[in-house]
């Protein structure tokens, strides 16, 4: 077989493939089944070779001892756990009362509890359906227009995407890096400076923030040329009625804003890796559900909170190395007080799963982390044999050879692949993109000169609009859902919109300024 057949052959595979996806079949076994029928066929006539199957064993098990994807199910537990404990619902009601008497301030409020929802929970369906059953009835009664209203939720809900910690930075940051190592090794590089989770981490928190700040400032405009489309709430409270808001507003923000600057914190100064930092999030949304949840005491809780707070600020004030041949007085002071620190988080775990596990809501975590987790492992395995096929197929050339031959060099290449997953988000799910695009553009660009960061943080605003795009986006269906009768689709269709745009703006100016991506990694890690 010819290499032009080869090639026709590799885009008939990806084309398939596309569209058994959007006729709605299993992502994982759509990918997997997909690769091992083109794969057979194609050995049978000439376009494949099946040695290169042999190596999917070694991805699998490259998969399993993958210390990064670790932090996955550690992040999903996290999420719903905090999801459970009705964080959002104190926030929302605390924002709202907060912010209530400015003109589109509800609007303001849902998009600063959907940040800080997206960096302690980041689970878009959760974060959406609550704001929508909590905050979408009280703005519609408070005179919002509607449209404004769907569009504000929706948008606010799809932070968890941008904002780390996220889900998607993991998996991103998990394909760029093997994209990364892969271009550099084509250029005869093989020893190049990895790409760390956290790097993707810190380059995605200022173009995260930029886009909230965005939000803001567009229902800021809204509510000051349209006052009747976000209009303020009339504030009779006494004097002594705020002040008790206020103490409130602190009772609520306080522990996720604790759990947020721990986690991102011990990443961002290098106390932790991005997965011990899950790890810590997971205890953190632990202790959390155990606070809120019935059952006497909240002082095995907060000395649990503040054992957890000696330990790192002991591994940091100390840099505390198990290897050292020789312990100082300082060394032994800084155990002794982790050791104490220890033995309060294990009391406070011990409270809080006995309290968790008396509602219920223990059992209902357990089970939505293994049935998320497992989804996304099969994918990934799915994902890893359709690559396989496809590079067997030559498709990796074929992909090199468009991308480069494009007008404009890399910058035209990157504005066709920006295109094509602003396309793909329309139709299929932000993981489906990572794991069948990235993998083969990803190199191709890396060869060609980008910064592995910027490009991440680059896919990862794009793939946040596909939450968004009609017919598909999946904040769209989330919100549907929960909506009252008098919303229309066509209502949420029409507050998504000036949104999306908000975000495509928003890529622009990361694309020109990469420094917006690239600054905070290099100060934080060199």
């Amino acid at each position: 077989m010819t290499f032009f057949e080869r090639e026709i052959y590799a885009l008939v595979m990806f084309a398939t493939t596309c569209g058994l996806l959007l006729l709605g079949f299993p992502v994982a076994f759509t990918l997997a089944g997909a690769a091992l029928v083109f794969g057979l066929v194609g050995t049978a006539i000439g376009a494949f070779d099946v040695a290169f199957l042999s190596a999917m064993p070694q991805r699998i098990f490259g998969t399993m001892t993958n210390d990064v994807l670790i932090a996955v199910p550690l992040f999903v537990f996290m999420g719903v756990m905090l999801e459970r404990s009705k964080v959002a619902e104190d926030l929302l009601e605390s924002m709202g009362r907060l912010f209530g008497s400015l003109r589109g301030g509800l609007g303001l409020a849902v998009c600063l509890v959907g940040a800080l929802l997206a960096a302690s929970t980041g689970i878009v369906g959760a974060t959406v359906v609550t704001m929508g059953l909590l905050s979408l009835p009280t703005m519609l009664r408070r005179g919002y227009d509607p449209a404004l209203t769907c569009g504000s939720i929706c948008a606010a809900g799809t932070l968890g995407q941008i904002i780390p910690p996220s889900i998607v930075l993991v998996l991103l940051g998990d394909q760029i890096s093997n994209a990364y190592a892969d271009a550099q090794r084509a250029l005869g590089n093989w020893s190049p400076d990895p790409v760390s989770v956290g790097d993707m981490f810190a380059g995605a928190l200022v173009p995260g923030l930029l886009l909230v700040f965005l939000y803001m400032a567009y229902i800021a405009v809204v509510a000051w040329l349209r006052p009747s489309h976000a209009p303020a709430i009339e504030d009779d409270t006494p004097t002594a009625g705020r002040l008790e808001t206020l103490a409130r507003i602190g009772h609520a923000l306080m522990p996720p804003l604790v759990l947020i600057v721990a986690v991102l914190g011990s990443i961002l100064v290098g106390v932790a890796t991005p997965t011990e930092a899950a790890a810590l999030g997971a205890i953190g949304a632990l202790l959390l559900a155990g606070l809120r949840a019935p059952g006497g005491s909240s002082r095995p809780i907060k000395a649990a909170g503040l054992g957890v707070l000696l330990m790192l600020a002991m591994v940091e004030l100390f840099d505390l190395r198990v290897m050292r041949t020789t312990i100082g007085l300082a060394d032994g002071l800084a155990i002794a007080a982790a050791t104490v620190g220890l033995a309060g988080v294990v009391w406070g775990l011990a409270v809080a799963l006995i309290r968790i596990g008396r509602t219920g809501t223990l059992m209902e975590v357990a089970r939505a982390t293994v049935q998320i987790s497992s989804m996304v492992f099969v994918i990934v395995i799915g994902a890893g044999l359709f690559s396989l096929v496809f590079r067997g197929l030559g498709g990796e050339e074929i992909v090199h050879q468009f991308l480069t031959g494009l007008p404009g060099g890399v910058v035209g290449a990157m504005l066709v692949v920006m295109l094509v997953m602003f396309v793909l988000g329309f139709f299929l799910d932000f993981i489906e993109i990572i794991f069948v695009v990235v993998p083969i553009v990803g190199p191709v660009l890396l060869k060609m000169g980008l910064d592995p960061v910027w490009l991440g943080v680059m896919m990862a605003m794009n793939l946040q609009t596909s939450f968004l795009t009609p017919p598909f986006g999946f904040a769209l269906f989330y919100l549907r859902g929960v909506a009252p009768a008098e919303i229309t689709t066509m209502h949420i269709y029409r507050g998504v919109v000036p949104f999306i745009l908000i975000q495509v703006l928003a890529l622009a100016l990361l694309s020109l300024v990469p420094e917006l991506a690239t600054w905070l990694p290099h100060v934080v890690f060199g």
